[in-house]
């Protein structure tokens, strides 16, 4: 029960109560589903069906940059299955891959031979490739100069294994760093935004990057179970013979040192996060690239030396999860959670942690680009006595139940299913 898990944190619980009555209208806006066509429609579902984080703040998105995110996000996902379809011969993924780009522009090319759990995208890819068509040429060079980037690189490390520290750079480049160049290049052709930040492409990479990264050591487990290794090899041969060996009970130190070590690593991009964050303008822009970023840094800290890394799923709070996509969206709001998070790894750090001096360099230099003073941080929780939180709480169990029912029916009214 997520009200349950967040009952050390009363501003949760009020978020949770405050997100189930329509509380993140401003970052959740509902569309306007009967003026689209019936394959824009489609799309739209398709979106909300694969995206567990970014459909909500796709939707959110001004004008008509909401609808060209919202196609590339589907191309690019339509490729990543592909690329995750291990039911898929080499010889048959390779030149999909290749030449994926290729297929925007074709009127009935799909696949329906993948089994991966998102297969709709490619089994029905003409309902997208359509609306990839009717957008402008701006963002249609965009998303398939993108495509054939990502697929490439996809193609590249399908026979490889991600070696060196720079080849886990590389994979996380074309995997997710050209997608935040390519969402900062449509942000710039919506006029939405500044030219300048389409032209930073270093700065965009940073962004995707940081998310991937974060990705990539969360589903350390998940990964390993299913015959997939993203964990880079220079990192994790430091500690084990085998990056398996790290679910091994009887290794766990050397799977913790692993796990901080690149914790670390992905931490160095948050100094470029809050460097693009403070450049953006456009409120649904900034919405759009604020609140994964924050969930990630949330992510990280949550990882960081945690040993149920190893064991299970390790995740933040559905409560913390909706307190922070209500909060950062403003440049100081950021910040301060950034921050926030920077200090809580901060108390986490091991005096015998392999990696220490690194990590407590990057998040002193986080700490300065955050520019917040932690005697400034507020304190959500100290002006409320020990009897009113109980109380509180108790009050928020009996109602949990009842709000969950009643709210459901007035959110299920902008669900696009019911159109």
């Amino acid at each position: 029960m997520d009200i349950l898990k967040s009952l050390g944190h009363p501003e949760e619980i009020f978020n949770l109560f405050k997100f189930k009555m329509g509380g993140c209208s401003t970052v959740m806006r509902k569309l306007d589903y009967e003026s689209m066509s019936e394959s824009l429609r489609t799309c739209y579902l398709y979106l909300n069906q694969t995206s567990r984080s970014f459909a909500a703040v796709i939707q959110a998105l001004d004008g008509e940059l909401r609808h060209a995110v919202c196609i590339f996000y589907l191309v690019l996902r339509a490729l990543d299955t592909v690329e995750d379809d291990m039911t898929i011969p080499m010889d048959k993924k390779v030149p999909m891959l290749n030449d994926f780009h290729t297929f925007l522009y074709q009127d009935e090319w799909r696949f329906t031979e993948s089994h991966e759990k998102d297969r709709q995208v490619l089994a029905d890819f003409p309902t997208i490739s359509v609306e990839f068509r009717n957008l402008a040429k701006e963002y249609r060079d965009v998303i398939s100069d993108i495509c054939h980037r990502m697929g490439v690189g996809m193609a590249e490390f399908l026979e490889k294994k991600v070696g060196s520290m720079k080849e886990w750079d590389l994979y996380c480049h074309y995997v997710a760093g050209l997608v935040g160049i390519g969402l900062s290049q449509l942000f710039s052709a919506s006029q939405l935004e500044d030219p300048e930040v389409g032209r930073d492409t270093e700065m965009a990479n940073s962004m995707g990057l940081f998310l991937q990264k974060t990705n990539i050591i969360r589903d350390y487990l998940e990964d390993i179970q299913v015959g997939r290794a993203f964990w880079p090899q220079e990192a994790w041969s430091q500690f084990a013979g085998r990056l398996e060996d790290f679910a091994q009970p009887e290794k766990l130190d050397s799977a913790l040192s692993c796990l901080n070590f690149l914790v670390t690593d992905a931490l160095r991009h948050v100094p470029d996060v809050i460097a693009y964050l403070s450049r953006l303008q456009n409120q649904s822009v900034f919405n759009f690239c604020a609140i994964p970023q924050v969930m990630a840094i949330a992510t990280l800290s949550t990882c960081y030396n945690n040993s149920m890394l190893f064991q299970g799923v390790v995740k933040i709070r559905k409560g913390q999860a909706v307190t922070l996509m209500m909060e950062a969206t403003n440049m100081r709001a950021v910040q301060t959670i950034m921050a926030q998070y920077n200090q809580e790894i901060l108390q986490k750090v091991s005096h015998t942690d392999p990696t220490r001096d690194k990590t407590l360099h990057i998040l002193a230099l986080i700490r300065e680009k955050s520019a917040v003073s932690q005697s400034n941080l507020p304190s959500r929780t100290a002006h409320l006595s020990p009897m009113y939180l109980s109380a509180a709480m108790l009050l928020a169990a009996l109602s949990w139940q009842y709000l969950s029912t009643t709210a459901a029916q007035a959110q299920g009214t902008g669900d696009m299913k019911g159109q």
